[in-house]
């Protein structure tokens, strides 16, 4: 896989985009990440998506984005994989050239959550649940989530505020994204003043689904122009994992065994540990997933990742910087989007772009991908020549 590059990024602010639609979305990200890898020619285009049948009511994405953004006849189709479907679309296109089915592939992530009242649209998301166990009884994924972090909070004894590191971290970083939502800095003492989303869930501790679309142009390195204007930032790794549907049949319910499986392979695939990685683009969309994440992929103790967000450990200077571009906390989450928009921010990190976000001699990035609470895991590790 050594000769798989990443040559072209592009995405919008991720955001409640009221007067545009999915398409425009999407092709805007397109057109982006085309021109930026020297206008590639695609031979497929691979789509991560969730809700776009029930909130735009539109299927069949690859054909609506290969018509509106002028890519011909191309290979097209969506991969869903809940949270991780902007991944799962990556992961298809590093297989095919890996195959030598295609030569370039244009991935795309791409939701549009705002075009529902918030009460539809929390009923959609509830997909990415165990519909017969946990979604007629009445649970939601930040109801899970709650329930998740009170074990935690249990199991080590700790204080309801002990996940404020998270978030404000990614909040601290998010401050200078132009493409997050959030641009305000969090203080310990206004996590403490926040309302609840779900005891002991907070505001600050879940990021708020949002519209957003983020594109990617893969090649073999011996295809990009002349001239190519990027340093060449190669995918070294790629892997994927799965575990029990509902949280309540796992054996260990607070370890995400699917995210521990996919780092290790990715890493492993890549001739790396995944502790020697410039930064870690985790997947939060709730903190005690920040948290569990670490714990369960080594880079933390179990019941320590919580301290050691505190300690400024995974702080942009720290030893493994993560979120380094505001996460789901402070970018937004857009569900089955948000796959692509950590690859793009850790290849801005690696192009050396990140600003004052910038990783000092970033010069690998690992990114992982969750589908709920880690019932499905999609990793990938990214290298600078």
């Amino acid at each position: 896989m050594s000769d798989i590059v990443i040559a072209g990024i592009g995405q919008i602010p991720v955001g409640e985009h009221y007067t545009i639609g999915l398409r425009e979305m999407g092709v805007r990200a397109l057109v982006q990440a085309l021109h930026d890898s020297g206008d590639l020619k695609p031979d497929a285009l691979y789509i991560g998506n969730l809700l776009s049948s029930m909130i735009s009511h539109q299927s069949n994405l690859g054909a609506l984005f290969t018509d509106y953004a002028r890519l011909g006849g191309i290979e097209s189709y969506t991969a869903e994989a809940a949270g991780a479907s902007g991944a799962a679309a990556l992961r298809l296109g590093v297989l095919a050239i890996r195959s030598g089915q295609a030569n370039t592939v244009a991935v795309l992530g791409v939701e549009k959550w705002s075009d529902l009242v918030r009460s539809e649209a929390e009923a959609a998301i509830m997909q990415e649940m165990d519909y017969d166990y946990e979604s007629i009884p009445g649970l939601t994924s930040t109801g899970q989530a709650g329930l998740i972090m009170q074990r935690y909070l249990n199991d080590y004894d700790l204080p309801p505020d002990a996940l404020n590191g998270f978030a404000m971290l990614a909040h601290a970083n998010g401050a200078h994204n132009p493409c997050s939502i959030f641009k305000n800095q969090v203080s310990p003492e206004s996590y403490a003043r926040s309302g609840m989303l779900c005891d002991p869930l907070n505001m600050y501790d879940g990021a708020t689904y949002a519209d957003g679309a983020a594109a990617l142009v893969l090649t073999r390195r011996d295809l990009l122009p002349k001239n190519f204007p990027h340093p060449v930032i190669r995918v070294s790794g790629s892997a994927a994992s799965s575990d029990s549907l509902s949280w309540h049949d796992r054996h260990e319910p607070m370890a995400f065994n699917a995210a521990a499986r996919a780092v290790s392979s990715a890493a492993e695939h890549a001739g790396i540990l995944p502790g020697q990685v410039s930064l870690f683009e985790l997947d939060d969309p709730f903190s005690i997933y920040a948290a569990l994440t670490l714990e369960a992929c080594g880079l933390a103790d179990r019941g320590k990742a919580w301290q050691m967000a505190r300690d400024g450990e995974f702080a942009i200077h720290g030893r493994l910087p993560i979120l380094t571009m505001g996460g789901c906390l402070a970018r937004g989450n857009p569900i089955g989007a948000k796959g692509i928009y950590q690859v793009a921010e850790a290849v801005t990190q690696l192009r050396g772009a990140a600003g004052a976000n910038q990783v000092t001699n970033a010069r690998s990035a690992l990114t992982l991908s969750l589908g709920g609470p880690a019932s499905t895991a999609i990793a990938h590790v990214l290298e600078r020549e």
